[in-house]
């Protein structure tokens, strides 16, 4: 199958793509060169500083030093690029400290520059109202949007494969009592369905307990789907002759379940996974954006989004 999958050159963009992405989640603290909850209402809504590469002919990786101006008509502090200082941006600067996968203290961030006023700072994707770094905001949204849709996957990819493979491997009560549940489950609009079990979360409860909260609520929404496929597949192969062998030589069921039946349709589950991971992905996203999943001050692409 890895030889196959190595041939599809779409199939090794597309992995190179979400192994980018998860890059990304693993080394959040060294691709954020500012801490993401550092806010000064000073410097609110600063706009996209743009990092210029050539100074005079060489190349000098730079930004242009911000001016800080009140407007006349708001009386607002807001700032425009002087292009007669040039702030240096260098690479492995020296930043906020964190610990380096979590293990390592250390300081230094891919890029950084010297300044540590506004005037002087760097700015890739500007500032919100609160004055913080949208940039290193968006590496820390990446990390707990991007775990909450694998973690969702993971459960959801158990789930199916263990209740629709009994299922079909067992049949009978366990069959009609686990397609009743899925036939519940999937007749409720989905939305509906999670904006209330996300509002039925206490205020109270810490950004951890609600992100566990989150990540279950979604997976028992996606378990269903590979459920039903799955127990198709257990229906046609327990009548098979390599599964009836398997047992009359004393195989366990959970061997012959795990070993001879499950690696016979992987393709289908991996696919199916793959498929299923943006849409968990949205699913946080949405929740989120709505209010009714992750609130600030957690930091993901749905709470980013408001």
């Amino acid at each position: 199958m890895w030889w196959r999958f190595r041939k599809h050159k779409l199939a090794m963009i597309g992995a190179a793509t979400v192994l980018l992405f998860y890059l990304v989640v693993v080394f959040a603290d060294f691709l954020a060169y500012a801490d993401a909850e550092a806010s000064d209402a000073q410097r609110g809504l600063i706009a996209p500083q743009e990092i210029h590469w050539f100074d005079e002919g060489r190349f000098s990786p730079h930004v242009y030093a911000l001016t800080g101006q009140r407007d006349p008509a708001t009386f607002k502090r807001v700032y425009a690029p002087d292009p007669t200082q040039k702030i240096p941006v260098t690479l492995f600067g020296q930043g906020f400290e964190y610990k380096l996968l979590g293990i390592f203290p250390t300081n230094r961030h891919l890029i950084g520059v010297q300044g540590a006023n506004a005037e002087e700072s760097l700015f890739l994707l500007g500032t919100d109202l609160e004055g913080r770094d949208m940039w290193s905001r968006l590496m820390y949204g990446t990390r707990i949007s991007l775990t909450i849709g694998l973690v969702s996957v993971a459960l959801s990819l158990f789930l199916g494969v263990l209740l629709g493979g009994l299922s079909g491997f067992y049949g009978g009560i366990i069959d009609t009592v686990t397609q009743r549940v899925i036939e519940i489950l999937r007749s409720i609009p989905t939305i509906p369905l999670w904006m209330g079990l996300a509002a039925a979360m206490p205020r109270e409860w810490t950004v951890l307990q609600v992100y566990f909260t989150i990540t279950i609520i979604i997976s028992l929404i996606g378990w269903t789907e590979l459920a039903r496929v799955v127990r198709g597949r257990f229906l046609s192969l327990r009548e098979e002759d390599f599964v009836t062998a398997a047992d009359l030589i004393g195989a366990s069921q959970a061997r012959i379940i795990f070993i001879h039946m499950v690696p016979l349709f992987m393709s289908h589950i991996i696919a199916a996974t793959t498929l299923a991971l943006p849409a968990m992905i949205i699913s946080e996203t949405a929740l989120s954006f709505l209010g009714l999943g992750l609130r600030a001050p957690a930091i993901s692409w749905g709470v980013l989004l408001q």
